[in-house]
């Protein structure tokens, strides 16, 4: 049976956490207070001024508690996994489990990612729930909105938009009149969009300072729903930032492979929760067409 395991990313922080990882681990955790230039440990701890929900600290943030459960995984010799996935952030986790890079270099692109990430502005993110695609499309189309791109596929029942604040505002009061059911998402830019192609242009010229080792076992990709490519880190990494987050075609992806495949989540249950609704899903809904609302 194949065994994943998965990785969460921005969204899933929360004060407090850390806390065992650690104190079980004060080197690593030292080290990557070092790399970043502030207490990391008094961060996740006491969250001041809400720091946690800006992204260039949740980034570097979940990165490390991510990793240092990972290790702690491993450490305990718990059952090794035939694959990694890792929701956005999490993604970095999922490389880093597979050997592509070193703890010292997945945290220098996530904080540098972050930094990206969180200079764009103007805009943001929405969850949209039990509307597919081409339909959600169809519908703000006839209302006249446009500038918003679908920024990832959760399962076949929810799907997250991304764009202007201006556009998002059209289309939350274009759910309410409709009863489609959204919740505005505390982002603080429009993440995995074609807004974020000028972080994406500068992030593959600082990818490209980095040498990349090969997985050692597959890690699927969120911009292609498959498995990495051979020579492929740099390419997907930086589109990562402007295209969806496919998770469903992901989670599809492993269960055409093994209809049972078992997987587990390191620090919590929501991604879990998600493969188990794709995988009762009575049928797939297309994702890979009409991605913007141009």
């Amino acid at each position: 049976m194949v065994f994943a395991i998965l990785f969460p990313g921005q969204g899933s922080q929360f004060r407090g956490m850390g806390k065992d990882a650690f104190e079980r681990y004060p080197g690593l955790t030292q080290f990557a207070c070092d790399v970043l230039g502030y207490d990391l440990v008094a961060l996740c701890r006491d969250n001041p001024d809400d720091m946690l929900a800006r992204t260039e600290y949740t980034q570097p943030a979940l990165y490390t508690v991510n990793a240092l459960q990972m290790f702690e995984r491993v450490r305990r010799e718990d059952r090794p996994a035939d694959c990694y996935l890792g929701h956005s952030l999490g993604e970095y986790n999922a490389l880093l489990a597979a050997g592509v890079f070193d703890f010292e270099t997945g945290l220098r692109l996530v904080k540098k990612r972050g930094e990206l990430m969180a200079a764009a502005s103007d805009g943001g993110m929405t969850a949209v729930m039990n509307t597919p695609a081409p339909r959600l499309f169809d519908i703000l189309g006839q209302e006249g909105v446009e500038g918003l791109d679908v920024a990832g596929f959760n399962t076949d029942a929810q799907l997250v938009l991304a764009g202007p604040a201006g556009a998002l505002r059209a289309a939350h009061a274009v759910f309410k009149e409709r009863g489609i059911r959204f919740a505005p998402l505390r982002v603080s830019a429009p993440f995995h969009s074609r807004y974020m192609e000028p972080a994406r242009a500068e992030f593959e010229r600082y990818l490209k300072e980095f040498t990349f080792a090969e997985p050692a076992a597959d890690v699927v990709a969120n911009v292609t729903g498959r498995p990495y490519e051979k020579g492929a880190i740099v390419a997907t990494l930086s589109q990562q930032l402007i295209e969806p987050v496919r998770w469903t075609d992901s989670v599809r992806h492993l269960l055409a492979r093994d209809p049972r495949f078992d997987c587990e989540e390191v620090g919590g249950k929501s991604l879990v929760r998600m493969v188990g609704k794709i995988r009762t899903s009575p049928a797939p809904v297309p994702d890979g067409e009409n991605r913007a609302l141009k």
